[in-house]
């Protein structure tokens, strides 16, 4: 079993923004994950969108706890793949991923939150951006904060401190392959 980590200070938390058309940007959010916890950090990744597959990274998380944690929100990719929900229940489950994420980052427990696909969440209509803007005004200093997903608006580009753009080059969908488990999720 691997020793406890030292828990670092962090003095100015910053605001990550992983958007873009190509794959990787939650890959790049847990990949931070597991320098964060390397670090003694506890992070917790709270998921717009995504809520009705099983994804590998939930028993990943597992496997990092207590110091990482993911809840999943979302019910699911919206108006894509098997999605038949009205978009009301989709635009719920987004507002209640919002105030929980609020609540999250104001929280002062974990020292870096993430709030997956809460850009495709906006992009979509499912959630405004000032919802978005006022998480990113609530971030307290000593916290970092990372938001993945396509479609970033410019209003959170503006106001992040580091934004990273994932662009698609080649992808095996094109070729009619199918996403894969550990690869894709």
């Amino acid at each position: 079993m691997a020793a406890i980590p030292k828990k670092i200070e962090i003095k100015n938390g910053l605001t990550v923004v992983y958007t873009g058309n190509g794959k990787g940007k939650t890959t790049a959010a847990l990949g931070t994950v597991i320098r964060a916890v390397g670090y003694g950090l506890r992070v917790f990744m709270l998921q717009f969108v995504k809520g009705s597959w099983h994804y590998g990274e939930l028993d990943g998380a597992q496997l990092l706890a207590p110091y990482f944690t993911i809840e999943p929100m979302g019910k699911g990719f919206y108006k894509i793949l098997d999605d038949k929900l009205p978009a009301e229940e989709h635009r719920k489950a987004a507002l209640a991923a919002a105030d929980r994420a609020l609540a999250l980052v104001c929280s002062r427990e974990y020292d870096m939150v993430i709030l997956d696909e809460i850009n495709v969440a906006v992009s979509t209509g499912l959630l405004p951006v000032e919802k978005v803007l006022e998480i990113m005004a609530a971030r307290p200093e000593n916290v970092h904060l990372i938001l993945t997903g396509r479609g970033a608006p410019q209003e959170v580009i503006d106001r992040a401190d580091l934004v990273t753009e994932m662009r698609e080059i080649k992808h095996p969908y094109q070729k009619g392959r199918f996403a894969q488990k550990g690869i894709d999720f």
